[in-house]
């Protein structure tokens, strides 16, 4: 028979397995979709201005893929929730500048964008929290 601490234990690794899965899976297909269009992805930061687009696209793919497959096994994840974290703010920043959309858009791309703070709360979480006892981080501990 399990005791309530270890009840508790128990109960906060499945939420965390659950908020790195909830997480990964947002960004994980989108990861490999800009790494199997990279060129594409690297022309659309370009038409957003930034220079050195490939770099930049280079980073994201890096960032978005393998960031959220570390998040996913819970291997790193601390400093991996904290990358996804600053990714997520660029992502929002390049990606729905609500402050410029058209008064059609603005609601959209305001709404897609308080989404993303959202997320970046959840990152930042899972940064303090770490990955729980379901995860690479805490077998290679043991």
């Amino acid at each position: 028979m399990m005791d309530e601490t270890s009840e508790r234990r128990t109960a906060d690794s499945l939420l965390l397995l659950l908020s790195r899965i909830l997480l990964a899976v947002v960004f994980l297909p989108s990861g490999f979709s800009k790494l199997a269009g990279f060129t594409g992805f690297a022309s659309t930061l370009a038409s957003h201005g930034l220079p050195f687009p490939a770099a930049w696209a280079a980073a994201a793919v890096a960032a978005e893929a393998g960031g959220s497959l570390l998040v996913l096994v819970g291997l790193g994840t601390r400093y991996a929730a904290l990358v996804l974290a600053l990714f997520t703010v660029a992502a929002a920043v390049i990606g729905l500048p609500f402050w410029a959309a058209t008064a059609a858009e603005h609601q959209q791309q305001l709404i897609n964008f308080m989404k993303n703070v959202a997320i970046v709360g959840g990152f930042l979480a899972l940064a303090v929290a770490g990955p729980g006892a379901i995860s690479l981080d805490a077998r290679l501990r043991r």
